[in-house]
């Protein structure tokens, strides 16, 4: 059996749907800005207890917008350093210096690692929720922003549909931004989308995202926008993979139910469980290996003996061990470096069968045997959640 990493789900019907409104579109000529876009917002706002969404050409461009529009230029940023580049470029692109810091053992900013990096000149905090986790420490956060007057902006681009004791990913702070790029749990090609509650973000991002006009039938320009605009072809397949937002999750959490089960009994890899309360998507499911077991031949022992890829990590390499990043990666981040060094990604995807996870498991023992008998060391660690 071959088990992919991660696959882009369409059913037939869906791709029926997605091409009839293509040729309504190309008929009427409106290619941007137009109904299905607007659509999309709504539905995805809703979907998300937000009032308002505003759709863009990519999570990394709502993610600057988002910050121009609560206005960190000049200030500083505290960003995770275990995340994706884009959240620390919408930073510097916005004028701001992202500022990293250590993570806990959930993958995410704490309360703690965030006290560590304020300074007079902070203006906001970066959550991502890795993997599509919100943290249990989301409240404490939510507080400490409070305190000391810092807007809290969620990168959610993992997070379609999470939630955490009821309330969606995108909406403890003041705005939140999620990706559309294809490997994730929906796509519309590219695209990007902003949810908040807050009308003058809401209104600043519609600005933003059109050039930095006044309004979409005038060319009297207000900001320093840029086109981030999401045209109507992706926010066709945007709705089409949005109706679906609950079965992807739905079939995606019984494949992590599964691996949930198996990897409590399997020594070796210990599961990130999801605490009390979270209810996140499973865009990745995340595990730890042991210090003995070297990530590269596990890797390779697994897909070429045993044809199961895994899908890439989340992430590799800390930003602030990036060249990029040279000036401003100062610190210390021993969590971060450690669990981006041993964690892994297991498959899942929102067509993949329990026979399919099953495999996974017994591929993943027969693997963990195999370096066991080359002499590396197994011992038990435990992360996240509890064997």
């Amino acid at each position: 059996m071959n088990v992919p990493g991660a696959k882009i789900v369409f059913f037939e019907e869906d791709k029926d749907w997605i091409l009839k409104e293509v040729r309504t579109v190309l008929d009427t000529g409106q290619l941007t800005l137009g109904r299905h876009g607007r659509a999309f917002e709504e539905d995805f706002a809703s979907a998300h207890g937000a009032r308002y969404a505003v759709a863009t050409n990519s999570g990394t461009s709502s993610l600057e917008i988002i910050l121009r529009a609560i206005g960190v230029e000049g200030r500083e940023v505290i960003v995770p350093t275990n995340t994706f580049f884009a959240t620390a470029a919408a930073v510097v692109h916005a004028g701001a210096t992202p500022v990293f810091a250590d993570i806990g053992e959930t993958f995410a900013l704490t309360p703690e690692t965030i006290e560590e990096r304020l300074t007079p000149k902070t203006a906001a905090v970066m959550l991502v929720h890795i993997g599509g986790m919100i943290t249990p420490d989301i409240a404490a956060i939510q507080t400490l922003c409070r305190r000391h007057r810092l807007v809290l902006v969620e990168d959610a681009a993992h997070a379609h549909g999470s939630s955490r004791d009821g309330r969606l990913a995108g909406t403890f702070g003041a705005a939140g931004s999620f990706s559309f790029y294809p490997t994730k749990i929906m796509t519309s090609g590219e695209g990007g989308m902003i949810v908040t509650d807050d009308e003058a973000i809401r209104n600043e991002a519609l600005i933003y995202r059109d050039q930095g006009k006044k309004d979409f039938s005038s060319n009297f320009h207000v900001r320093m926008g840029y086109n981030w605009r999401m045209s109507e072809l992706h926010a066709i397949v945007g709705l089409a993979q949005l109706k679906r937002l609950k079965q992807f999750i739905a079939a995606r959490t019984r494949i992590a139910r599964i691996y949930d089960e198996g990897l409590g009994r399997m020594e070796g890899i210990t599961p990130v469980i999801e605490s009390a309360g979270g209810a996140g998507c499973y865009y990745k499911y995340l595990a730890v290996l042991d210090d003995g077991i070297s990530r590269p031949a596990f890797k390779k022992l697994l897909r070429e003996k045993y044809g199961v890829a895994l899908s890439g990590e989340v992430y590799e390499t800390p930003l602030h061990r990036h060249p990029v990043f040279e000036a401003v990666g100062k610190g210390a981040f021993p969590v971060a470096e450690r669990l981006c060094a041993r964690h892994i990604c297991l498959p899942i995807f929102s067509d993949m069968t329990e026979a399919q996870a099953e495999y996974v498991l017994e591929s993943l023992k027969h693997v963990i045997a195999s370096l066991a008998e080359r002499g590396e060391a197994i011992s038990m660690t435990t992360i996240g959640g509890v064997r």
